[in-house]
């Protein structure tokens, strides 16, 4: 069982996105967290090959042929290690500890308004509210496909750290305050991870739903020619006791 990354690996990862080749705008630690989070608790699992992509790149762009091989190979072991991690915290804990931006009391003011106008503690968990709402656009037949208001309830959750981008957002988002309002960093973290841990339980039973084996040939009869080309009776070939 492969092992969460310690601090040391996550600094490591986060460099080693940041010097993503042939100029790819890869991910960093933290809107990567949102991300794999947001891929997991899709109600249909997601094969590596069609996440991993945007990862590196925010258009999907894939790594250039001439990419170091040593580079491609730990980033990966990095970034799917953090993936099976979240998977097994979620399944066995109802829990994980989200990466969160790190804000510096002496750092220049954002000069986007719509950053400044976030309360305080949304600001750190921009990035993965970011990279959530990235894995919800990248497969829109999944989550965003359901129309159940829990699921929806939850989803805003954590969209609710982001800009709003028009009037009706900011009305969703103010009626969510309302019902469910944040007064700290602490309660926010706390509200994002439980909004994932609610949208995981939500969608598990879509998730690993077996579909039964149908058989669309019609059954052989015990005196029907046996399907193997033998020429003789099923009851005589292949269905003999």
């Amino acid at each position: 069982m492969a092992k969460d990354l310690t601090p040391q690996e996550l600094d490591e990862l986060d460099r080693l996105l940041s010097e993503a080749p042939g100029g790819l705008e890869a991910m960093d630690v933290a809107m990567l967290d949102g991300y794999l989070c947001g891929v997991l608790v899709q109600p249909e699992l997601i094969d590596s090959a069609d996440w991993l992509p945007l990862v590196f790149d925010a258009e999907g762009r894939p790594l250039p042929a001439d990419a170091d091989p040593a580079w491609v190979a730990r980033t990966t072991a990095l970034i799917e290690r953090r993936h099976a991690a979240l998977r097994r915290s979620l399944a066995e804990e109802q829990w994980f500890d989200p990466i969160v931006l790190q804000l510096e009391g002496d750092e220049e003011p954002d000069p986007d308004p719509a950053f400044a106008a976030l309360p305080d503690y949304s600001k750190p968990l921009v990035p993965f509210a970011s990279g959530f709402v990235t894995a919800l656009n990248a497969f829109p037949n999944g989550l965003l496909s359901l129309t159940d208001d829990t699921v929806e309830q939850a989803m805003d959750r954590v969209a609710r750290h982001l800009p709003c981008s028009d009037d009706d957002e900011r009305a969703a988002m103010a009626e969510l305050d309302a019902e469910l309002p944040l007064k700290n960093l602490d309660e926010a973290v706390e509200d994002l991870v439980m909004a994932i841990v609610d949208l995981d339980a939500l969608t598990e039973g879509q998730r690993y739903h077996v579909q039964p084996v149908r058989h669309e040939a019609p059954k052989l009869g015990r005196n029907d020619p046996c399907a193997c080309g033998s020429g003789k009776k099923f009851k005589a070939c292949c269905g003999k006791n």
